[in-house]
């Protein structure tokens, strides 16, 4: 069996419908910072100092709401946190931000011990936060 020739993912980009709110919420609900981005082509850079992301902002007026179901490739972002009080934590804070919509609060992943859960952040992109104790 031969080698990988990747390295892992060097970053993710996510087209959102509003960049403003999109990094808004992964700055100050999340604790996300800025390390960059193109002002030509909207976008901002940001890491949490471990994985990094580009959000670019979509240029159509007419969008295609995200569907894990219909939509070729991002299915969901999938962050984790370092323990079951910090999901919940991050729970309690993203779940009354302007523009998320929930889709279930913290609960197992099949019969666990994993924890997570899954919101739309403000650009529309589907994540799940999750904490797995193994």
């Amino acid at each position: 069996m031969s080698q990988p020739t990747t390295l892992g993912i060097d970053h993710l980009g996510l087209s959102v419908k509003d960049l403003d709110a999109s990094k808004a919420f992964f700055e100050k609900a999340l604790g996300w910072t800025q390390f960059g981005g193109s002002p030509d082509y909207p976008s901002v850079y940001m890491t949490d100092g471990s994985s990094k992301i580009t959000l670019w902002q979509c240029k159509s007026d007419v969008l295609n709401e995200f569907d894990r179901h219909k939509n070729v490739g991002l299915h969901h972002l999938a962050l984790k946190v370092p323990t079951a009080d910090a999901l919940r934590a991050v729970f309690e804070t993203v779940r009354s931000w302007p523009g998320v919509k929930i889709e279930f609060a913290p609960e197992f992943s099949g019969n666990g011990p994993k924890e997570h859960f899954m919101i739309y952040e403000p650009g529309g992109t589907r994540l799940e936060v999750s904490f797995d104790p193994r």
